[in-house]
């Protein structure tokens, strides 16, 4: 079966939306790239994955949905999403609109992830 990357963002959301640590953790490569302009640079599964942790502190009931999930290339696709969050500390809403651009390698974890947020946040 040929790898299809909107099936793997699909997947990949769904581990995010379960806070399945575990299973997001797998899904990047060593050395892979998340760049954001909502928490700029990280490099490297670790430094993505704790700012995942941080990010799941701060906002642990997060509902998250796609509205377009597309195959760009065979190893690249785009997510259109929306998600909705309430700081466990302060109480204040967060809502974000935006999109992703993933990339994978020809093992199919996650080298670079682009995100933009349509507003600040």
């Amino acid at each position: 079966m040929a790898f299809d990357p909107a099936e793997e963002i699909d997947r990949f959301h769904a581990a995010i939306n379960a806070l399945d640590f575990a299973a997001i953790e797998a899904y990047f490569a060593e050395d892979a790239a998340y760049v954001s302009n909502g928490v700029g640079s990280l490099a490297g599964r670790s430094e993505i994955m704790a700012a995942f942790r941080k990010y799941f502190d701060d906002y642990p009931d997060q509902t998250a949905e796609n509205s377009l999930v597309e195959t760009l290339t065979p190893l690249s696709g785009r997510a259109v999403w929306s998600l909705r969050a309430t700081h466990s500390k302060t109480s204040k809403v967060l809502i974000r609109e935006g999109e992703e651009t993933i990339t994978f390698n020809d093992e199919g974890r996650i080298t670079r992830v682009d995100v933009t947020d349509y507003k600040d946040f």
